[in-house]
């Protein structure tokens, strides 16, 4: 298996595998133009690059931690710090007496991962869908600034009403660069049957792994009451997130309204 390139940014291996942090130049103060990334830091931005680059896919098992520390040329316990880092962050996983795999929004833990509305009483579960509409547009400005496109640029606009136990209880609002998911179709969102995000990892190679949201009170307007079938005026969680794949790069706005008459919304805060 050949080394991964190397990625300036993190000052991590060239082609003989060696980690060798840069020197800073004579004289050069360290405050203010740090050149240095501890090693397990530098490890776990080559494993990320694998990750990227799709060397090891979603639900693969990865080489050991004696193997990728053969490869990197480092202790297999800074693999590990590596690796320790990359689970906390939801990157790969690992199963006792498995080994690690890289993580799958196909998984059951995975599916709550980003849906954060759960029922005061009873067991969380997935909502059902119903899609309202799919469409090919213009990025208006504001939606094109956080998908960091040009206004104008293609995007597809998803509606959809997502309802527990057959209560309408949340309405949704998605943009998607339109060149990252060309080909995306209404048809083949209703007939898909799993976790939305699982789709877009599958059949469009771009994975979530992690999102920035607001959340804010407002009141139901006209067309939110009548899809939540709920009253104008009803108190309503409104919600705005942009998630990022890879490389920090931001693939997906969704605006939600949620009702919050028989759910809350959880956070658990490490």
């Amino acid at each position: 298996m050949n080394p991964v390139p190397p990625n300036p940014t993190t000052n991590v291996p060239a082609a003989s595998g060696t980690v060798h942090p840069t020197p800073a130049a004579p004289g050069t103060p360290a405050a203010g133009s740090p050149t240095f990334s501890p090693l397990y830091q530098q490890i776990k931005a080559l494993i990320t690059q694998s990750l990227q680059s799709g060397e090891w896919k979603p639900g693969e098992l990865i080489p050991s931690e004696v193997e990728l520390a053969g490869r990197f040329k480092v202790s297999q316990g800074t693999v590990r710090k590596a690796i320790d880092e990359l689970a906390a962050e939801n990157l790969v996983m690992r199963r006792q007496g498995k080994g690690t795999f890289v993580s799958t929004h196909h998984e059951a833990r995975a599916h709550f991962r980003f849906l954060r509305l759960v029922p005061d009483e009873g067991v969380p579960h997935y909502p059902e869908n119903k899609i309202i509409e799919v469409k090919r547009v213009r990025a208006p400005a504001d939606v094109a600034r956080l998908l960091d496109l040009k206004s104008g640029d293609a995007v597809i606009f998803i509606k959809r009403v997502q309802s527990f136990d057959a209560v309408p209880t949340i309405v949704e609002e998605m943009w998607l660069p339109g060149l990252t998911f060309k080909g995306l179709t209404a048809e083949r969102l209703v007939e898909y049957k799993g976790p939305m995000y699982g789709l877009f990892e599958t059949e469009f190679g771009t994975r979530m792994i992690r999102a920035s949201e607001q959340i804010r009170a407002v009141c139901a307007d006209a067309g939110a009451a009548e899809l939540l079938h709920t009253a104008e005026g009803t108190p309503l969680l409104s919600s705005e997130r942009v998630s990022f794949t890879y490389g920090d790069k931001p693939v997906e706005l969704r605006r939600g309204l949620y009702l919050t008459a028989q759910h809350h919304y959880q956070n658990e805060l490490n």
